[in-house]
C-alpha cells in the first residue's frame, strides 16, 4: 500500500519538475505576465513574472492519474473537480493575461461556471459514487452527521468557498502551494490508511506541488494564477467530500478560510464605514507584510500554522 502511495508522488514531481522549464519560457513568450498591486511596493519587481502555471500542475496530475483511472475509479470525481475549476481559472487567466481583458471573466460568469461544475459533482455524488453526503465529526470517535436535504446546498457552499478561499490564499511565492502541500499530505495520509481508494490522486498532487515549488518559491519564476488555485479548491473539496470529512476542511484548511473573511469582512466594513479598514490590505497575508512581516516569513508562519493543524485534524479522526 505504502508502494502505491510513493510512487504517484515521485512520477507527479518528475513530470512538474521537467515541464516548468519548458512550459515557463512559453509563457514567457507569450507575455502571461502578473500584475501587481500599486501599494504593494515590494512586489512591484514582480511585474511581468509568468503566471498561468497552474498548467504545469494540472497536467502533472492529469497524467499521474491516467495510470491509475483504471484500478482507481474513485480518483475521476476528484479529478474532475480538480480540472473543471482549472479550466474555469484557465479561461480567467487568459482573458486578463492574454487578451488583456483587466477582469477577466465577469463575476457571474465565474459564478455560474462553479456552480455548474459543482452541480455535475453532487449530481455524481448522490447519484453514481456510492459514497454518502454524511460528514464524519472532529473528535467524536467516528460519529456521522446527516444533514438529509441540507447536504446538498451545503455542498455547494463548501466546494465554492474552498475553491475561493484558496484562490485568496495565492498571493505571495510559494504560499498557496506550501499550504496545499500540506493539505494534500494530510488528505493522503488518511487515504492510504482508510484505503479509500483515491490516494492516487491526493499523492499526485503532492507531488506536482513539490516539483512546482521549485520554481514557484521566493523569488517565483512562474505564478499559478487561477488556473492553479481554481484547481487545487477543487482538488482540496472533492477530496475531503470522497472522504466524507468536509468539516475538516475547517481545521486543515484553516488558512484558507482565514484569507476568505479577512477579505469578506474588509469589504464590508468598508462599504459600512464609508471607507474605513480593518486589514492594512486584504486578504490577510498583505495585512501582515505591510505590517513589516517580510514575504518569506508569511509564507513560513502561515505553512506551519496548516502543518500544525493538519496534527490536529490527524487526532481528531
Amino acid at each position: 500500500m505504502l508502494y502505491h502511495a510513493i510512487i504517484p508522488v515521485l512520477i507527479a514531481f518528475v513530470i512538474s519538475a521537467v515541464l516548468a522549464p519548458l512550459i515557463i519560457p512559453v509563457l514567457k513568450r507569450l507575455k502571461v505576465g502578473q500584475t501587481e498591486r500599486k501599494e504593494l511596493e515590494s512586489h512591484q519587481k514582480k511585474m511581468g513574472t509568468p503566471t498561468m502555471g497552474g498548467i504545469i500542475i494540472l497536467l502533472s496530475v492529469i497524467i499521474t492519474c491516467i495510470f491509475y483511472m483504471k484500478d482507481y475509479p474513485k480518483i475521476i470525481p476528484v479529478l474532475f473537480l480538480t480540472v473543471g475549476f482549472g479550466i474555469i481559472g484557465f479561461l480567467d487567466d487568459y482573458l486578463k493575461v492574454v487578451l488583456r481583458r483587466s477582469d477577466g471573466l465577469l463575476a457571474w460568469q465565474k459564478m455560474l461556471l462553479q456552480i455548474v461544475v459543482t452541480a455535475i459533482f453532487a449530481v455524481y455524488m448522490v447519484k453514481v459514487s456510492g459514497v454518502s453526503l454524511e460528514m464524519l465529526i472532529p473528535f467524536s470517535h467516528g460519529k456521522y452527521l446527516d444533514l438529509g436535504w441540507v447536504a446538498i446546498p451545503l455542498l455547494f457552499f463548501a466546494v465554492i468557498g474552498t475553491v475561493n478561499g484558496v484562490n485568496f490564499t495565492d498571493g505571495l511565492d510559494g504560499l498557496a502551494t506550501s499550504v496545499t502541500i500540506m493539505v494534500a499530505t494530510f488528505f493522503s495520509v488518511v487515504s492510504v490508511g482508510t484505503a479509500s481508494g483515491i490516494e492516487p490522486i491526493t499523492c499526485a498532487v503532492v507531488g506536482a506541488l513539490l516539483g512546482f515549488l521549485l520554481f514557484n518559491v521566493y523569488p517565483a519564476s512562474v505564478f499559478m494564477g487561477d488556473t492553479g488555485s481554481l484547481a487545487l479548491g477543487g482538488f482540496v473539496a472533492g477530496t475531503a467530500y470522497m472522504l466524507q470529512m468536509p468539516l475538516f476542511i475547517l481545521i486543515v484548511g484553516f488558512i484558507y478560510l482565514v484569507e476568505v473573511l479577512s477579505v469578506i469582512i474588509q469589504v464590508t466594513y468598508f462599504k459600512k464605514t464609508g471607507g474605513k479598514r480593518i486589514f492594512r490590505m486584504a486578504p490577510i497575508h498583505h495585512h501582515f507584510e505591510l505590517g513589516g512581516w517580510s514575504e518569506t516569513k508569511v509564507v513560513a508562519v502561515f505553512s506551519i500554522i496548516t502543518a500544525l493543524l493538519c496534527m490536529v485534524a490527524l487526532l481528531a479522526l
